[in-house]
């Protein structure tokens, strides 16, 4: 009995937590696309617009690093960056209203994103951790 009674108390804290999803979110500048997985499984798929000329978005694996649901960039003109992920030093994937632009370079290097698009990978981020999302920027 004592060994259930131990066993009991081991495993309830495994069962009490609630399962974190990984969630991996990848951005191919070339295609100009965003796709976003949950455990492996296909989510999202958007149009983005990442660095056009001159200004580059970096390419490489990153974590969120601060998120913020209404921001204005300091740098750009007090440009609006609705539902911001930051995610490597300033640079960040966040909403857009230049919507027509979306699928081809356009930003001084952020990810932009339709506004219901970032809004809902905000929310995913925040639903899932910061911990638990890998953002992938490749060619």
């Amino acid at each position: 009995m004592a060994a259930f009674v131990m066993a009991a108390f081991v495993l309830t804290p495994l069962i009490a937590t609630p399962a974190q999803a990984d969630l991996r979110v990848d951005i191919d500048k070339s295609s100009q696309r965003m796709s976003v997985r949950v455990d492996g499984a296909p989510r999202y798929s958007w149009p983005v617009s990442t660095g056009r000329r001159g200004y580059g978005t970096p390419s490489g694996t990153f974590h969120p690093q601060a998120m913020m649901r209404r921001y204005f960039s300091r740098k750009y003109y007090n440009s609006p960056m609705p539902h911001a992920i930051f995610f490597h030093h300033g640079f960040a994937i966040h909403g857009t209203t230049d919507l027509s632009r979306l699928g081809g370079p356009a930003s001084h290097g952020c990810i932009r994103l339709h506004p219901a698009h970032a809004a809902a990978l905000f929310a995913l981020v925040q639903r899932e951790g910061a911990r638990n999302t890998t953002i992938r920027i490749s060619n």
